[in-house]
């Protein structure tokens, strides 16, 4: 005996997979969606009242006329059968099928055919065929394909079989073609009505994400509340929020640019009274940590500010990264630079120049602080542009690159000391610099080089 559950089990799961392949095909944003819910019922209403209604209504109708032609056709037959020769037979055919519209003419026992003679998209011709051999059983014939506007029939009579043939239109209704063409016509008119509003209805809703979208990526573009009045209320939650974050990021800074200068100040004096002393080891040392504190402190300022009042200009990427690349072997770095750019022509990108600058630069720093030999390479995609660091020293291991990404974040116990250290900010400024552009910072191993592998991603 079956289990019912598994019977449970696996009607669920059958139900499931047709829901889900009836959700890929579905429209995935909401002008489609709300296009679906606005026409589906006005499909679904002409195909009931065209069925259901006129349908019924027609076969009804068809029917009835062939009930009444079957009648006349019996009387005809009755008065064939009556007559006394085929002369009289001639002359009842004249006086009562002539003024019936029944056209008929004897023929031989040898064309006498059986069956039924209907075209396949003839949906009233089976009810009338199916009526007329109610009425008439004699009927051997019924041929409503050889003509679309003729009905021809084989009658036995007395006097032998006879051909009757009459217009079509006595038996069948004519086909609703204006009340189908009227629902369509008024259907299709309401439907770009309905498309029209439904437009201005989602275009605010559009208006609004590409706002948010640019702000996520660093820009402001300039955004007014409109639509209903859901969407005026999200609106203006967003510029509500839009103008604190950019009252905080505007504050955080002045108010680390006061911190700057504050602090800057008695670290100038500590130099200038570290240089006039007498030097010693321990005033080395002194001044060491002096730059050192002078270092941290520009770093932190760099990352907390983040360049995020910068305008955004159209940048070509590939002169960008170049530029790095040059500024890296005056100063001596040992850089290769290799762009992927299909194109002739350059293509130009929305960023924050000196921000992605900053970025690159020390990404690369980075690569050469821990390794010999960087590589900076630009992919020119479709989508993104993809900046690529790459060095040969000893990377990151897996389960430290979350950990690398965090602000003041030292590996030192995984990275060559040698060549001295950070305050692990770099990986922390380029991620925060890549996010505010709408795009992403993934670390992984070169597979040539040997080292860490920075992919810095933008999006087009």
């Amino acid at each position: 005996m079956v289990n019912p559950c598994l019977l449970n089990t696996a009607q669920f799961t059958f139900v499931a997979m047709n829901f889900a392949w009836l959700k890929s095909i579905l429209p995935k944003g909401l002008y489609g969606r709300a296009a679906l819910i606005l026409v589906l019922p006005v499909v679904m209403i002409q195909l009931v009242v065209s069925v259901v209604f006129i349908q019924r209504h027609f076969d009804d109708v068809t029917r009835r006329m062939t009930n009444g032609l079957a009648m006349e056709l019996a009387f005809m037959r009755q008065a064939i059968d009556a007559a006394p020769d085929l002369d009289a037979v001639q002359q009842v055919i004249l006086t009562v099928g002539g003024p019936l519209g029944l056209d008929a003419k004897p023929i031989g026992p040898v064309e006498i055919r059986s069956g039924d003679l209907r075209a396949f998209d003839d949906l009233t011709g089976k009810i009338v065929i199916a009526t007329l051999r109610k009425a008439l059983p004699d009927l051997a014939l019924v041929d409503l394909k050889s003509n679309d506007h003729a009905v021809s029939l084989q009658l036995i009579t007395k006097k032998g079989p006879y051909v009757v043939k009459f217009s079509r239109a006595r038996v069948s209704a004519s086909n609703p073609h204006q009340l189908l063409v009227l629902m369509i016509v008024v259907s299709l008119f309401m439907t770009l009505i309905s498309f029209i509003f439904l437009r201005n209805q989602v275009r605010p809703i559009r208006r609004l994400a590409r706002a948010a979208e640019a702000f996520g990526k660093g820009r402001r573009v300039p955004y007014h509340v409109s639509g209903a009045t859901e969407v005026r209320q999200a609106g203006k939650a967003f510029i509500d929020m839009r103008n604190r974050i950019e009252r905080q990021i505007e504050q955080r800074t002045l108010m680390l640019s006061g911190v700057s200068h504050d602090l800057r100040t008695p670290l100038t004096r500590l130099k200038l009274g570290l240089s006039l002393a007498d030097q010693d080891e321990d005033t080395s040392a002194l001044i060491r940590d002096v730059d050192d504190m002078e270092q941290m402190l520009q770093e932190f300022l760099a990352f907390a500010r983040g360049d995020s009042l910068e305008d955004t200009e159209k940048v070509d990427p590939v002169d960008l990264a170049r530029l790095v690349a040059r500024d890296t072997e005056r100063g001596n770095g040992a850089i290769e630079f290799v762009v992927n750019d299909p194109r002739s022509k350059p293509v130009l990108v929305s960023m924050r120049p000196i921000a992605m600058r900053r970025a690159l630069d020390n990404l690369v720093t980075n690569g050469l602080r821990y390794g010999s030999r960087c590589r900076l390479s630009v992919d020119v995609e479709r989508d993104e542009i993809l900046f690529t660091v790459e060095d040969d020293g000893p990377g990151i291991p897996i389960a430290q690159r979350e950990k690398a990404l965090r602000p003041f974040e030292r590996l030192d116990v995984a990275r060559n000391q040698n060549r001295g250290t950070g305050v692990g900010l770099g990986l922390a400024i380029a991620m925060d610099i890549a996010s505010s552009h709408g795009g992403a910072l993934d670390l992984s191993d070169s597979a040539d080089m040997g080292g860490l592998k920075v992919e810095l991603r933008l999006p087009r």
